[in-house]
């Protein structure tokens, strides 16, 4: 490890972090982790670990955090459609030149829903969208 440690440590859950403070000072020059707070990203909330009171610096540090953990997802959210446009081209490849009949049958009616689906909801949000334009929302 680096001789400078941050301040603080965010350990990623599911729906946000546990975030622990992180402490060298001690006699033994072990490095000591205190949680303090609790965050939900969903909801933009984060809670004070036990009978904690958050400092200034950590109320910062966390909002600051969350912030960018949240800019993360959105990427991470646009990267992932991009690469299912990509997926849906390579299955169509798939299909077009390689599945067998037993292939073929085993997913074509789930796909077809699936792309029906997506394609009733891009189309009805499209007109939504060109609706608000006209209108000059």
């Amino acid at each position: 490890m680096g001789n400078e440690l941050p301040d603080y440590y965010f350990r990623v859950r599911e729906n946000g972090a546990v975030v622990f403070r992180i402490d060298t000072n001690n006699r033994q020059r072990r490095i000591d982790m205190d949680q303090i707070a609790v965050i939900n990203i969903k909801n933009g909330e984060y809670k004070p670990h036990g009978d904690r009171t958050l400092s200034g610096d950590d109320r910062t540090a966390i909002e600051n955090w969350m912030e960018q953990r949240k800019a993360l997802l959105a990427r991470r959210d646009i990267d992932d459609i991009h690469r299912a446009v990509d997926y849906l081209n390579i299955t169509t490849q798939w299909v077009q030149s390689k599945a067998g009949d037993e292939q073929l049958e085993d997913i074509t009616d789930a796909l077809l829903l699936a792309m029906h689906d997506l394609r009733t909801v891009l189309v009805r949000k499209k007109a939504d969208r060109l609706m608000r334009k006209d209108r000059g929302d």
